[in-house]
């Protein structure tokens, strides 16, 4: 490994334990200024989970990582994709009633809803990619609307397509037959879900394609310099169709493992919330995927700890969000303050290899 990437890891390690001891410090004023006990909720919080908690950890973790993942795409090509909450739902709506009719047989079944699941993700991201191509139209604003309008079209659709059970005032679709549903993997006396190996192979999907591919550099050209883009002759306006697409496709995938591995039907209890932890994971993990697992890993971990604390502390779990966001504010400072002094850095070697003189250039030969 070459001193160049080695002080790029490093400061890139530096960076994280920045911004994680400066939410700890920020995070024990908040508790002291409202007189709650530091000591106890950092020892909560930090103790080590049960077995039945690290289940719990890594299936919120699974989930979470998706919605890192897709919000990562748009922040490579410079978009900022707020969507993928809206997106996620009109997606896992289309697959638990798809899979819910049992069209096809088993697995087949499974496939059909998670394609379509994709698909009206890409769809419904899509919008936003091309008002912002064809005229010009924010993504941030574009994809807030589209939330919105979600949000209510999946209520007013759920409402035509569900099964009221008996006894129950909660709505939902079918449920899907048990063929049609993904096994859990085997975590000690638990499961969890078995759509963290799709999950693994779309992180490796998103590295491969963005680090070793033609598409990909051209994803990431464009998203550092446009003019450099289009002075190589890539089409700005597809890329940013392509990617707002791509980034909704695998968003459609949020839900996924809490309907096939848990609800088995899309109700009005389900799951929100999922997309807008993905905008702080991304951030977190640098849109690097392994990044971003471990982001979606700490999230997990804060949120299943937080649990006990109002019957164990007597403090509100809420301490846990306003962590949370203590730390997506120091991940972007400490990042740009590593930046920087990385940049410095570089400088410095620059000007050190200048004033050094060449043992290359030949010596001058006297008369």
């Amino acid at each position: 490994m070459t001193k160049a990437r080695l002080t790029r890891l490093g400061l890139g390690v530096a960076s994280a334990v920045l911004a994680l001891l400066a939410a700890f410090a920020i995070t024990s004023l908040v508790l002291i200024a409202a007189g709650d006990p530091v000591g106890e909720v950092w020892g909560q919080l930090l103790s080590w989970p049960e077995q039945r908690n690290w289940a719990n950890i890594i299936n919120n973790a699974t989930v979470l990582f998706l919605s890192g993942l897709a919000v990562a795409v748009s922040f490579r090509m410079n978009l900022f994709n707020i969507g993928v909450d809206g997106q996620y739902r009109v997606a896992a709506f289309t697959a638990a009633v798809v899979a819910g009719e049992a069209w096809l047989p088993g697995y087949l079944n499974t496939a059909l809803a998670i394609l379509c699941a994709m698909a009206v993700g890409a769809i419904w991201a899509g919008i936003a990619g091309v008002l912002r191509a064809t005229r010009g139209v924010s993504e941030v604003i574009s994809t807030i609307m589209l939330n919105a309008i979600a949000t209510s079209l999946v209520a007013y659709l759920l409402r035509k397509a569900a099964v009221r059970e008996e006894g129950s005032n909660a709505l939902g679709t079918k449920e899907i037959p048990e063929g049609s549903r993904i096994g859990g993997l085997p975590f000690g006396d638990f499961e969890i879900y078995g759509f963290i190996i799709m999950a693994a192979a779309f992180g490796f999907a998103f590295w491969f394609v963005l680090n070793r591919t033609r598409f990909g550099f051209d994803l990431r050209a464009t998203g550092q310099s446009t003019t450099a883009a289009v002075a190589s002759g890539v089409s700005v306006k597809k890329m940013t169709v392509a990617a707002m697409m791509i980034s909704g496709a695998i968003a459609g995938l949020v839900g996924l493992p809490i309907l096939f591995g848990d609800a088995y039907t899309y109700g009005s209890t389900f799951q929100s919330g999922l997309g807008f932890a993905g905008i702080a994971i991304a951030l977190l993990g640098r849109n690097n995927p392994i990044g971003i697992a471990l982001g979606a890993l700490l999230f997990a971990y804060l949120d299943e700890q937080s649990n006990p604390l109002q019957i164990l502390v007597g403090v509100s779990p809420d301490i846990v969000a306003i962590t949370q966001g203590v730390i997506v504010l120091t991940v972007v400072i400490s990042y740009e303050l590593v930046r920087r002094y990385g940049v410095r850095l570089e400088q410095r070697e620059v000007a050190r290899a200048l004033a050094t003189p060449s043992t290359d250039q030949p010596e001058e030969v006297s008369a």
